[in-house]
């Protein structure tokens, strides 16, 4: 029982010097989005949703809820901040060749049919994420309609 004590203490000391250090934060300027917002020409409902739903992992952007600044939760968070952005992030649109922005586009309404976005997890805390059907229907429309744009582009080789 005295072992277990012993463990209990480190582990709470531990935990409490975590407090003192975390990873850095995603709080980038929410101008670095404008090209990707006026590029596929997105409708204002549109962003709404994305703003809400994708873009705290997605874009150097992020709302930090409060439990955000609990260590170990902080490296959790970061962790998928950075494999989201890895993915995608809208923020570095303007750097994506025409390919790769149709890709992606073409991507994102299938992770969002197949409903693996925004990640299970994510909803836990963040309910106003949970896309309804009609969100998802404006989500592909405006999809459709970017990669049209694009495969314009693409094909006079710009």
């Amino acid at each position: 029982m005295k072992i277990l004590k012993k463990i209990a203490v480190l582990a709470l000391i531990v935990l409490v010097i975590l407090q003192f250090f975390g990873p850095e934060r995603n709080e980038g300027d929410i101008t670095d989005l404008e090209p990707f917002i006026q590029e596929t020409n997105m409708p204002s409902s549109v962003a709404a949703t994305l703003k809400v739903a994708c873009y705290d992992c997605h874009s150097s952007n992020t709302r930090y809820p409060w439990y955000s600044n609990i260590e170990p939760i902080s490296y959790w968070m970061a962790e998928h901040i950075e494999h989201g952005k890895d993915e995608l992030n809208f923020s570095e649109w303007s750097s994506y060749t025409a390919k790769r922005k149709d890709h992606k586009l073409e991507e994102i309404i299938e992770e969002i049919e197949e409903g693996h976005m925004p990640l299970p997890s994510y909803l836990w805390t963040h309910s106003d994420a949970e896309l309804s059907e009609t969100q998802i229907k404006e989500i592909d429309a405006w999809v459709k309609e970017a990669r049209a744009f694009l495969a314009l582009q693409i094909e006079k080789g710009q």
